[in-house]
């Protein structure tokens, strides 16, 4: 049996809710039943967006990181292109050869060790960044530590 109740509701609701229950195979009942039905589900909906909301955040977040890395991978690259066309001089004539083969072979080991340290997991950049980030921290405590020695003296 279903649990009987008495809400109040407003003269506009009622009268609303009197016009639909004239309809044929409709009572206030399952008017009523029917619009809590669709209220409880417009709130799962809002969770559901507000979980969508979140995971776009995300992922957003991470699509900004990706973006700033790849402008650090563009420039770093520009740098070294840049830097290489600039102290490299041209090669002899008679030595193109010579020199193509030795490039041919630095490259292949150039792969080789990109391959290595991509199955190591070893990122020589992101060791590189953290050392110089260490080597700013602590020059950056120096001072501290002097002041504490003169403080001491």
């Amino acid at each position: 049996m279903k649990p009987r109740i008495q809400p109040y509701i407003s003269p506009e609701n009622y009268h609303s809710l009197k016009a639909m229950a004239k309809r044929p195979g409709l009572s206030e009942s399952v008017i009523v039943d029917r619009a809590l039905t669709a209220y409880r589900a417009g709130e799962a909906d809002n969770q559901r967006e507000a979980a969508i909301n979140r995971r776009l955040d995300r992922l957003t977040r991470q699509f900004g990181r990706i973006e700033r890395d790849n402008l650090v991978l563009a420039e770093t690259l520009a740098t070294f292109v840049h830097y290489f066309l600039t102290v490299t001089p041209p090669v002899p004539a008679n030595q193109v050869e010579a020199a193509r083969a030795k490039g041919d072979m630095r490259f292949d080991l150039f792969v080789r060790q990109v391959a290595e340290a991509l199955r190591s997991g070893q990122r020589i950049l992101q060791n590189a960044v953290e050392d110089v980030t260490a080597e700013a921290a602590s020059h950056e405590r120096e001072p501290e530590a002097l002041s504490e020695v003169r403080a001491d003296a």
